[in-house]
């Protein structure tokens, strides 16, 4: 059973292949260069690395976002792409969830893993493990920081805060948050496309076609668009 992660819903691009319980390839870079001229070459590549063809895959598994909205669309049209050609099943990961369970899956409290989704915002969550399984405590989200800082500042236990944007709202979680707020390793904020592969091993297939990205901010402009066209026509 060889299963196929593709993430590229941010900065990092990220390819793995497992067996089973076994990881037989993993391929990671961060860099600030074209998923979209990447990603096919990089699956090609680790999949002649480890001798696997596609007709060896049983299984794709796609981070499916939050993240950037050019990355998170060229992973899923990648894994759609395959899932359809290979008459496969396809699966979908929250990217905030494969963060969180690359850095924390050892951490006693809650994980918070995050993306900055720029003017003071961040793509976040909160997860916890038990028993070495990842549960969501509260919903993927696009928050201002202060607003989440608010939000978490009644929690009793510390709270891990991880991912390559934390540097920029690090100081914010430092002064408000002070001892409850714990800062992952740096080597721990690339989220791992091996574990991203291990949390899709289990889950049921989605249907390919209606499969759809988790932008979760386009899903806000749109409640907003409808808003306010609402009031113009209240309004008329």
């Amino acid at each position: 059973m060889k299963i196929l992660a593709i993430d590229t819903s941010n900065l990092v691009l990220g390819i793995a292949i497992i067996d089973q319980d076994k990881v037989i390839g993993e391929y990671i870079t961060n860099l600030k260069k074209n998923h979209s001229v990447r990603a096919m070459p990089a699956i090609e590549m680790l999949m002649k690395e480890c001798d696997v063809s596609p007709t060896d895959l049983t299984k794709i598994v796609v981070a499916k976002g939050p993240g950037s909205y050019t990355g998170v669309r060229i992973g899923v049209t990648i894994a759609k792409t395959l899932a359809w050609t290979l008459n496969i099943p396809l699966v979908g990961v929250s990217s905030l969830q494969v963060l969180a369970a690359s850095a924390g899956r050892y951490f006693p409290g809650s994980v918070s893993p995050l993306f900055d989704a720029r003017r003071g915002q961040i793509y976040t969550g909160l997860f916890k493990f038990t028993n070495g399984n990842v549960e969501q405590v509260e919903k993927d989200q696009l928050i201002l920081a202060k607003d989440w800082v608010s939000r978490l500042s009644s929690e009793q236990e510390k709270i891990l805060f991880t991912g390559n944007d934390l540097s920029i709202h690090k100081e914010l979680f430092e002064t408000e948050l002070k001892e409850i707020a714990v800062f992952a390793d740096y080597a721990d904020f690339n989220p791992r496309p091996s574990v991203l592969a291990r949390l899709g091993q289990a889950m049921e297939a989605e249907e390919v076609h209606p499969f759809t990205p988790n932008y979760i901010r386009l899903v806000e402009a749109e409640a907003n668009w409808l808003k306010a066209n609402n009031k113009e026509l209240k309004e008329e």
